[in-house]
Order: structure tokens, then sequence, then C-alpha cells
């Protein structure tokens, strides 16, 4: 099972790899959203922003987020780092119901090229 140090170095990368896409990719991730990842296995949500075509993790609870993001994602810590890893796809993660994804329609036609 990952650790949350592990869950926000993948958090972290994933950002780093955003910033560093190609120009459709980073255009997809330029919105200025609230932002929650929910580790179930672990009990613990981080919460930050959808910013600058990257994540900033401005926070991390035990459980639930106590306010609802904008965009949210839900998912075990192993999930997460496999997919930053490029171990798990995550299109395929979706539609297996191991990775659960809320937004907007509108935020979701956009977030799509990130997939």
């Amino acid at each position: 099972m990952a650790t949350i140090e592990e869950c926000r170095a993948a958090l972290d990368k994933l950002s780093d790899n955003m910033r560093n896409a190609d120009r459709d990719v980073r255009a997809a991730a330029a919105l200025d959203r609230s932002l929650s990842c929910r580790i179930t296995d672990l009990d613990v949500t981080f919460v930050g922003r959808l910013k600058d075509g990257g994540i900033e993790v401005l926070d991390t609870l035990q459980g639930p987020p106590p306010e609802k993001a904008e965009i949210r994602l839900t998912m075990t810590g192993d999930d997460l780092v496999a997919m930053v890893s490029g171990e798990l796809n995550f299109a395929k993660a979706w539609g297996a119901g191991r990775v659960k994804l809320e937004a907007s329609l509108k935020d979701l036609f956009r977030l799509r090229k990130l997939l």
C-alpha cells in the first residue's frame, strides 16, 4: 500500500508532468479550479488548486474534504502512484471504476485532453 508521502510525491510529479507537457495538454490544464484528491485506502484527502498548468497541493486532511472541490478525484494510493508512473492507464482505470473523476461538464471536456 502506498504511503501518504508516496501519494504526495506522485501528485508533485503529475504537476511537473503537466507543466512540461505539450501545448494541448498545458492548455487543458490551464484552469484555475479547486481540486481534491481523495485516497480511499489511507482515508486522506489532498486539497489544493489546479492552477498555472499544474497542481498546487495546499493541505492534507484526514477523511473526506469538508468542502466540495470543483474537480474531485477519488482512488487508492497504489492506483495514483501507478497512474503517475505510467503503469496504469487513467481511461481504463476510470472505466473499470478504480478511479472516480467528478467535475462540471465543461471542465470534463477540457480535462479529457489530460487523459
